[in-house]
């Protein structure tokens, strides 16, 4: 069957490449023709890759788990087996070419890792396993491989869990992070009307606060920045621990979702300036507040087993103050039977699950459009200066699954243009918005590409790496059942013309290092790579003045450091150098989210939990560096 004049590619096919050119390649003219979408047309023109390991499941380490692939592009045949011994065959029969390698697929073994390194972590060193802790999930694609397959919508109340280790997926019961022997936030198993206190006791100092951090300063070396305040948790938890949500920015707070509460600190000095009951779990949170600093996000309707997370809960971040709360409306007797991802676009909260979507104003809660009507329904949105819906389209094959990208009117949620990949490419993450550069999975061939695509949604360019070069980015901290949450990648940087992402990590010298690689959006063809400094890991983070913002991680005897690139490449030039005396604390994060906002670095952990109540609460959640 003949692919479209729309999307012919002008190389060899999308599902089953051969040897790149040694040419760009063009990106194909034109708009795809949605009427199309039951055909199988071949793929745009580049190597699909192999899926990545992604961050663990709860964001901290397990026990030493199985070598697995690494997130980027796969090597010759051979070099590394998939998990079924055999590659994938392309749509017309013909063999994987030098970028066909497998990765692990939902059911299959692990396969060996190019360096034979243990699976990357987090951006500290490994630290302890506490008991009772869940097991990491699938790969940082958020569990793109179950979203289609409605027909088994009755597991959702499942947990679909990677045992790290063993390779094996197992089912297992979802706890709700309940626990009878564990004081909770409110003392009603039904959730009827957060409670404030946007006035807080700010005690002595000791819980969290700049004198917290004051020790950690002593020392401090000519040129290093100093540390502003550290906060400790101070909620007790479930005996699992709590993933934390966040942080957000609204004017001078930076704010974190915990458990069953929203807190708000001061940026400057990090003493607590409101704090937000729940009467039950925080389930689901957006990437990003609106602009004037307010956010919805998503609470369990229960403190049960049983409860699902469909009720939203406005917030102001600036003042703490709890706005409106509504059920989201259910559309259907199989709707919520998966988990929900929410996103924010101007005035606009989406929120998408398996099969439905729903709308509403974040100002007043308004319901602004609902799942449309016809063979194609939202599932997944990200946010920011624009709202991109991931799409999924009815087909008889769910093995061969039909997905779309759609921007659209976050007023109406009429789309405003629609690109649509080959089929068996599913939508699985948006790395940026402005430029819009996407990552699509193709679960039965155990490969995934990233493309950009124009203002108007058509193909711009497919990258294409080395051969040897695994990419690799932190795309959540936890495992979502048959949802996606699309937005929230970490660890990539863009401006209008070039996409920055850093390799995996080696480990084959005496120490970890990697490289920062920035791609052509016009081409996908490297533009230049830069070597991170010896026995060094970099991580980009942003763009800060039209350079290149990235997280140059700490190592066990020297303090990370907030580094930037000239867009053409070169040496990293430190823009602030943490402390040495902080190190400790630095590489003690299970898992860390970082950013820098106002001259102004913030280490923030991504879950908190540990064996007894006295080191739960000892816990690290933020650190912060200033000049």
């Amino acid at each position: 069957m003949s692919q479209p004049p729309s999307q012919q590619p002008p190389q060899g096919g999308f599902g089953a490449p051969q040897e790149p050119p040694n040419g760009a390649p063009q990106p194909p003219q034109g708009q795809p023709n949605p009427a199309d979408a039951p055909q199988t047309p071949p793929p745009p023109a580049g190597p699909p890759q192999t899926p990545p390991p992604g961050t663990p499941a709860y964001g901290y380490p397990q026990q030493p788990p199985a070598q697995q692939p690494g997130y980027g592009y796969p090597q010759q045949p051979g070099q590394a087996p998939g998990p079924y011994g055999q590659q994938a065959p392309g749509p017309y029969g013909q063999q994987p070419g030098p970028y066909g390698q497998q990765a692990p697929g939902p059911y299959g073994q692990q396969a060996p890792g190019p360096y034979g390194q243990q699976p990357q972590t987090g951006y500290g060193y490994p630290q302890q396993q506490y008991p009772g802790t869940p097991a990491p999930g699938g790969p940082g694609s958020g569990g793109g491989f179950l979203k289609n397959k409605t027909g088994i919508v009755v597991a959702a109340a499942l947990a679909v869990v990677l045992v790290a280790g063993t390779g094996t997926w197992f089912l297992v019961r979802d706890s709700g992070d309940d626990d009878p022997k564990k004081p909770v936030a409110t003392g009603s198993n039904d959730p009827k009307a957060p409670s404030e206190s946007p006035t807080v006791d700010e005690g002595d100092g000791s819980g969290d606060g700049r004198e917290a951090g004051d020790d950690l300063n002593a020392g401090r070396k000519p040129g290093e920045a100093k540390v502003a305040w550290l906060q400790k948790n101070d909620i007790d938890l479930p005996r699992n621990g709590s993933a934390v949500q966040g942080p957000w920015f609204a004017g001078d707070v930076v704010a974190k979702a915990m458990y069953r509460s929203v807190s708000g600190y001061s940026v400057a000095d990090g003493k607590q300036k409101w704090k937000l009951e729940l009467p039950a779990d925080v389930c689901a949170t957006p990437n990003s507040p609106t602009p004037d600093g307010k956010i919805v996000i998503g609470v369990k309707n229960g403190t049960t087993d049983r409860a699902n997370c469909s009720v939203l809960q406005m917030v102001d971040l600036n003042t703490g103050k709890a706005g409106w709360k509504k059920e989201i409306k259910k559309n259907g007797t199989w709707d919520f039977l998966s988990d929900i991802g929410l996103a924010i676009s101007g005035d606009t909260v989406a929120v998408g699950r398996t099969g439905n979507s729903n709308a509403y104003r974040v100002s007043d809660g308004k319901e602004l459009f609902g799942t449309p009507e016809g063979n194609c329904k939202p599932f997944a949105f990200s946010g920011g200066e624009k709202l991109i819906a991931a799409v999924s389209c009815r087909t008889d094959d769910v093995k061969n699954p039909q997905n779309q990208v759609q921007e659209l009117n976050p007023a109406t949620g009429k789309p405003r243009w629609t690109y649509q990949p080959p089929r068996g490419w599913e939508v699985s993450k948006v790395y940026s918005t402005t430029p819009l550069v996407v990552r699509l999975e193709h679960e039965e061939k155990k490969q995934y590409t990233i493309v950009a695509l124009t203002e108007s949604g058509k193909l711009r360019s497919q990258l294409t790496p080395g051969k040897s070069d695994k990419l690799t980015a932190d795309c959540g901290n936890s495992f979502a059942i048959f949802g996606e949450k699309l937005e929230g990648c970490s660890g990539v940087a863009a401006d209008a013309n070039t996409f920055y992402i850093a390799t995996e990590d080696d480990s084959s010298g005496t120490a970890r290092t990697n490289k920062v690689i920035a791609f052509n959006l016009n081409t996908g063809k490297p533009k230049w790579e830069a070597p991170a400094p010896a026995e060094r890991v970099l991580k980009p983070l942003g763009m800060e003045g039209g350079d290149v913002l990235l997280y140059m991680r700490p190592k066990y005897d020297t303090a990370g450091a907030i580094v930037t690139l000239p867009p053409t490449g070169g040496t990293p030039k430190t823009l602030l150098q943490h402390p040495s005396g902080a190190g400790r604390v630095e590489n003690g994060f299970f898992s860390s989210k970082v950013l820098y906002k106002d001259s102004r670095s913030f280490i923030f952990s991504q879950r908190v939990s540990a064996s007894n109540d006295k080191e739960e609460l000892e816990q690290t959640t933020m650190l912060v560096f200033e000049k």
